[in-house]
């Protein structure tokens, strides 16, 4: 059996059966993408690349496709059309103590998103981000946000207490959501 690789018609990355096979399929570069958001110089708002960077040291760097997305947006569209399973982490107000935990998956993450409470400084660019994707029809079916309420968001390398004592639970619910999602 052969493959011819490409794009489909959507802009999604696909590999065609040979031999005048119709099937196609959608091409995955990695089983999860893992996606953190933030700026380490600003204290809690780094809290999303410390835990991707966590993760990565916890699972092994095989286990998922981990990226530190800081504060970009739009050059991370080609790592999210090639997955169709999702987790993007970041620090967000979600009106509650600091270093709370919260997991919003699929529509919910959606509905999150969508809210008129602008949530957190990078929320713009995943809107923006996944709305590029929706486009091309290439929204992973499989996404989540986890979200920690920071504490302080200033001039700091370091995470604020109650953000930093959070971030082993962080690490647990992100690691359980991984692992059903590929074991389902």
């Amino acid at each position: 059996m052969t493959f011819r690789f490409g794009q489909d018609t959507r802009g999604c990355a696909t590999a065609r059966l040979g031999a005048g096979a119709a099937a196609r399929i959608r091409l995955v570069t990695s089983p999860t993408l893992v996606l953190g958001f933030g700026n380490v110089l600003l204290s809690d708002d780094g809290a999303g690349v410390q835990l991707v960077e966590r993760l990565r040291s916890e699972l092994g760097p095989n286990a998922a496709e981990f990226v530190d997305g800081g504060t970009l947006s739009f050059s991370l569209l080609s790592y999210v059309e090639a997955t169709d399973s999702m987790l993007v982490i970041d620090a967000a107000d979600l009106n509650s103590a600091p270093g709370t935990i919260e997991l919003f998956e699929g529509a919910a993450m959606d509905e999150f998103l969508k809210s008129s409470r602008r949530r957190t400084v990078h929320e713009v660019g995943l809107i923006d981000l996944l709305d590029m994707v929706r486009l091309q029809d290439c929204l992973p079916s499989q996404r989540a946000l986890l979200c920690i309420q920071p504490g302080r968001i200033d001039w700091c390398e370091t995470l604020s207490a109650p953000v930093a004592e959070a971030l082993p639970e962080a690490a647990r619910q992100a690691r359980a959501t991984l692992h059903r999602w590929n074991f389902t």
